[in-house]
């Protein structure tokens, strides 16, 4: 299964910020030790996202305003990071991640970038750590090489997908559907094609029994041709921007679920990592891994 990595492109943050990006190291090292180990993983370096693949999701003025670092104080609050070169460039490579795993899916059947997820990021907004919206861009992208018409979102992050929920309001192409906190950010929230908004304290029976109708409705009325997944590690029972409490087997149980309705429909399916702020970086590093694990079957 071809991952395609994009933690060698560093995120200059200050001292002490939230956001853990030392996972998209971890992952990689853990990911490539069990390579070694004999798993079928082949690790490609993804290409930066072209002005015109950006360009099919994103408005002009906001793309232009990142790429010269003109945003505004509100801007910058937004999205949680400060600007840098650094992070327009590595905001391009995790998007341009998500459109070459989407693209070996399809050849495969199954890929992966080991990032992304950026699902807060709106047509001319950024949010929640989200410049561009990764998985948006893929699907668009995969529309205009005329492989796919029609492409399934599927949002297992604990928070909801308002910016792509917000991208593909008026588009029956792209049925998105989010699985989420229902009292957790962000506090705007757009109406996805399906929603099934959760509980704080959600377990893993309640979760994995909300999720599987939610799966099969979903790929019943969307009809895909790629599904991509944002498999986040934040329903963690341990992460603290999560309020869910599932255990690393639930996270497990719930990838199961999703790629093997996949694999029922024979849809190929690229997956990208979604969001995981538990302070045991090493436990986020477990999940990712294990998603990424089965999915290459191993």
């Amino acid at each position: 299964m071809r991952l395609f990595p994009s933690d060698r492109y560093p995120l200059p943050l200050p001292e002490g910020h939230r956001f853990p990006a030392s996972k998209y190291g971890r992952l990689r090292a853990r990911l490539e030790a069990h390579a070694a180990a004999g798993a079928d993983l082949a690790f490609v370096e993804p290409h930066a996202a072209t002005d015109d693949e950006i360009l099919r999701v994103h408005d002009r003025g906001y793309v232009g305003r990142v790429f010269a670092g003109t945003l505004s104080r509100d801007e910058i609050r937004r999205i949680g990071f400060p600007w840098s070169h650094e992070l327009v460039e590595r905001s391009l490579r995790s998007t341009g991640a998500a459109i070459d795993a989407a693209a070996a899916a399809i050849d495969d059947g199954r890929a992966a970038s080991l990032a992304g997820g950026t699902h807060h990021a709106g047509t001319d907004w950024g949010e929640g750590f989200c410049v561009f919206n990764d998985t948006a861009v893929a699907a668009r992208e995969m529309q205009a090489r005329g492989v796919v018409e029609r492409v399934l979102i599927l949002d297992c992050d604990v928070h909801q997908g308002n910016g792509t929920a917000e991208i593909f309001a008026a588009d029956p192409t792209v049925f998105t559907l989010s699985i989420h906190a229902a009292k957790n950010f962000p506090l705007r929230k757009f109406p996805s094609d399906l929603d099934v908004p959760l509980e704080d304290g959600t377990d893993d029976e309640g979760y994995l029994g909300a999720l599987a109708p939610a799966v099969a409705a979903a790929f019943a009325r969307a009809r895909p041709g790629l599904a991509l997944y944002i498999a986040g590690a934040d329903p963690f029972a341990g992460d603290r921007l999560g309020r869910l409490k599932l255990s690393k087997p639930g996270l497990l149980a719930r990838d199961r679920l999703v790629l093997e309705a996949a694999t029922a429909a024979a849809v190929p399916v690229a997956i990208v990592c979604g969001g995981g702020y538990c302070d045991d970086i090493e436990s986020i590093v477990d999940i990712h891994a294990a998603t990424m694990l089965l999915a290459a079957g191993w």
